[in-house]
């Protein structure tokens, strides 16, 4: 039962997130990336993204190819 509402959970957060992916997107034309912070599915901009791995949000040697491979969800 409690999987389940971690499930449920997860499922509404990652719908929220994409859902402001598209939306910025829209609005600001960048590519937006859902990816997992801090074990959360958070919308992120490519920019954005670079500038955690310059100040080390990731592990050491995490290049953005990688991020884009493991990202859950990414605009177009």
């Amino acid at each position: 039962m409690i999987e389940l509402i971690k499930r449920l959970i997860f499922a509404y957060r990652y719908r929220k997130a994409v859902r402001r992916a598209v939306k910025f997107r829209k609005l600001t034309g960048r590519r937006y990336f859902v990816i997992m912070l801090s074990g959360k599915p958070v919308a992120v901009s490519k920019k954005a993204v670079r500038r955690l791995i310059a100040t080390h949000r990731f592990r050491p040697g995490t290049k953005m190819q990688d991020i884009e491979n493991r990202a859950l969800f990414i605009t177009n």
